[in-house]
């Protein structure tokens, strides 16, 4: 159990970067002009955490795990080393990013070549981490509880040793069972497991006795799987349409034996790594890239969009920051919000007005914006302005966007006549769009209208509510404000206006005039007046936020809103639960672009639908959903300060969309086994309006006395779905990928 084990699993034995990282060093930690820290670093030998010295003295000191980290900046590339080290360092810093609201770890090597030597290294061992695939980081992670269970380190298993080992892997066993496996293996009857005997040891205990029916039932060559045998699996249980060829390229891809390779046959083994592979998964791998029509009016989109996107936390006292800008937007978020304010020195600022939020140089988000706008996607970003400015600081914010954005930023409608359409995401692919106020019709970016140079308009709904809730009720708010033409100007396709009614909207608003709903309007006009919201929104882009009262930064359902239509639904980024988890799923397949296109039912203005009376129509495609929770694997500890404390597991599965679609059904709960649990518990589900479904697997550990906690969980849109046996992924709370735990499921798909 010697550390060349995970390097071997990592492909990277005898790496140099590898053992640069194994050795570590000293790095200068920056928490702030004052706090500056020499602390020794280095990669721990599981390949998989970072030791850092958190003392002077070495007694105290403590591990991360790369699994933790989202990524590593090279320069002063965060707020905290631009704010507390000079540029003269700039080749000498890096950071840690980590996932979640843990704080960033600001890092200052010696030198110019061990600065980039760290980065490049853990660069490296984090991109091949993430390539493992399920049954590889299975290993790992098997591997990593084995170096752990094995106290004294003599690459032995004791009895203790392996009891240890079950609980860490989160399995009670009682004494007579681990006894039988320990003796079943110690073949050499000397006390401990060894070599080989540890080797037997881990595949009794990874057996998995429903992968032997399913083989079983197609292996008829021999006791293993041809070619045919394979085809036959796969049209027959897969459902998938697929040749002769297409099941010998699976053969050649994922068998590990040579023989069978060469026989074109398909072992156990090799049948497990396949169904751990993407060809295996729950997601349909032909909805990984960008596979809609990317050319269809903008509007004809579900865009992923952020609210309060400056926030890391709450709406009262938390922080604002760049870095809430970078993770949304690495997340492919393609709207994102900035709270205006006049700041000192004639520098404008962005934070929660009137609140103890911290705040934000606008040029500094602006700076981030441009930086990490299309690192995951290249489709266009809209910046969806809520100005409070006085008209010298909007002359400012004006100079930023179209100094550091450039080119970028459009600042004139595609093509040379007026447009009477949105232009595609396609054609806007790397460009910024500015959602604002504007003093005049978009003609006038064509006819040179002049118009004054300062002028009053009404106020951002948005803005506006927000200065309401501070009125006493007897005042009453003016909703104007000044704006400047340099500002004003720089709105396109995004120009903000106030929503009166429906049918105003149609007879007096151009296809570029958008309105800012807040979550309880858009919330009763999709529930009392589906049909005319739909129609609005094939003409109109249509954008709802939280309601000012979330100060926690809570979240809406965004479902009912997407079921009308509605494209911006913007959500708070920085907090996870149920509704992110949706809106993760929603914007899943296609690349992660961030864009969507809706249902035709939703762009064809011939269309009646109402999610509510789901008349004959396009959008009545019935089916029924039969899922099958067959097994889940190495679920993790949730409780890890406790030894003893085992997962008592059981899974929901809910499915969200039209009304009528809407439902959760649950396993019964398995005690004391997190490692292989098995339930092969059935549930049926009628889904109407498939293409507006999503479907959601969530695994807790049962507590009868109390709320369960959350294992993990995957959502999905109905319509990326693989029928057949499927591993589905777990996620935590976050969104990010538990390695090694997974569903193993049934699922089919039938039209009623």
């Amino acid at each position: 159990m010697e550390a060349s084990g995970n390097a071997g699993i990592f492909g990277l034995e005898g790496d140099p970067d590898l053992q640069f990282l194994l050795k570590g060093g000293d790095l200068l930690k920056v928490k702030s002009r004052s706090w500056r820290k020499t602390r020794y670093f280095r990669l721990n030998e599981d390949c998989k955490t970072v030791w850092q010295q958190t003392s002077k003295t070495f007694k105290s000191d403590s591990s991360f795990s790369l699994e933790d980290m989202d990524s590593v900046r090279y320069g002063r590339q965060t707020e905290g080393l631009q704010k507390y080290t000079d540029s003269s360092a700039d080749d000498r810093c890096f950071s840690i990013i980590f996932k979640g609201r843990r704080k960033n770890l600001d890092l200052i090597a010696s030198s110019k070549e061990e600065a980039k030597r760290w980065v490049s290294g853990l660069e490296k061992v984090m991109t091949v981490m993430h390539s493992l695939n399920r049954q590889q980081n299975s290993e790992h992670w098997i591997y990593n509880c084995m170096r752990k269970a094995d106290k004294n380190a003599d690459n032995k298993m004791s009895l203790k040793e392996l009891k240890h080992f079950l609980r860490q892997i989160n399995i009670e066993v009682d004494d007579s069972y681990a006894e039988m496996l320990f003796k079943k293996c110690d073949t050499s009857n000397s006390g401990t497991l060894e070599g080989s005997e540890i080797k037997h040891f881990y595949d009794l205990l990874t057996y998995r006795e429903e992968m032997d029916a399913i083989y079983g039932k197609y292996a008829s060559t021999n006791g293993q799987i041809s070619s045919s045998d394979l085809l036959n699996f796969l049209q027959k249980e897969q459902k998938e349409p697929v040749s002769l060829e297409h099941a010998k390229k699976l053969i050649e891809k994922y068998e590990v034996d040579e023989t069978s390779k060469q026989n074109t046959y398909m072992s156990k083994d090799g049948f497990l790594v396949y169904l751990n592979h993407e060809e295996g998964s729950i997601f349909n791998p032909a909805h990984k890239p960008i596979y809609q029509d990317m050319h269809r009016p903008l509007n004809h989109y579900f865009i992923s969009s952020s609210h309060n996107t400056y926030l890391m936390e709450d709406q009262l006292k938390g922080p604002s920051s760049t870095e809430a800008y970078i993770k949304a937007l690495v997340k492919s978020c393609r709207c994102v919000e900035l709270d205006c304010w006049d700041g000192a020195n004639g520098e404008p600022v962005i934070y929660h007005g009137h609140t103890l939020t911290s705040k934000v140089l606008f040029k500094d988000v602006i700076k981030a914006i441009k930086e990490y706008a299309f690192k995951t996607s290249q489709y266009p970003v809209i910046l969806s302005l809520e100005n409070h400015c006085s008209i010298e600081q909007q002359k400012i914010m004006a100079h930023h966007l179209t100094s550091i954005l450039g080119s970028a930023l459009l600042t004139q409608p595609l093509g040379h006549q007026m447009p009477n359409t949105f232009p595609g995401p396609e054609e806007l692919k790397g460009r910024f769009l500015i959602k604002g106020k504007r003093l005049n019709k978009l003609d006038a970016a064509f006819n040179n209208n002049t118009t004054d140079d300062v002028d009053s308009v009404s106020e951002e709904d948005e803005a506006a509510e927000l200065k309401e809730a501070e009125q006493k009720p007897k005042e009453k708010s003016s909703k104007k404000i000044k704006l400047a033409k340099e500002l004003s100007d720089l709105v396109i396709y995004c120009k903000s206006v106030h929503f009166s009614n429906f049918e105003h909207s149609r007879d007096y608003h151009a296809f570029y005039e958008m309105a800012s709903f807040k979550e309880s309007k858009a919330m009763n006009l999709a529930e009392n007046s589906a049909t005319p919201f739909v129609h609005h929104n094939m003409d109109n882009l249509s954008r709802i936020y939280p309601a000012g009262s979330r100060t926690d930064s809570s979240n809406y359902n965004p479902v009912p809103l997407w079921n009308a239509g509605c494209q911006i639904v913007a959500l708070n980024f920085q907090t996870p639960g149920k509704e992110m988890d949706l809106n993760q799923a929603r914007f899943l397949p296609n690349g992660k672009c961030g864009y969507i296109l809706k249902p035709e039912f939703q762009r064809d203005p011939a269309s009646q639908f109402d999610p509510k009376n789901l008349r004959v129509g396009p959008w009545l495609k019935k089916k029924t959903l039969h899922v099958m929770i067959i097994s889940a694997q190495q679920l993790p500890k949730i409780n890890k300060d406790k030894q003893k404390s085992i997962v008592d597991p059981q899974v929901r599965v809910e499915i969200y969309g039209v009304p009528d679609d809407n439902a959760s059904k649950q396993t019964h709960h398995i005690d004391n086994n997190g490692f292989n649990p098995v339930w092969n518990t059935k549930f049926q589900f009628t889904i109407h309006v498939p293409e507006l479904a999503l479907v959601r697997f969530v695994v807790e550990d049962y507590d009868a006395a109390s709320p369960n906690d959350l294992v993990g969980l995957y959502t999905l849109p109905f319509t990326s779905m693989q029928n057949g046996y499927r591993h589905v992924p777990l996620l935590t709370k976050r969104g990010n990928l538990i390695p090694s735990a997974g569903l193993f499921v049934h699922i089919m798909a039938l039209d009623v």
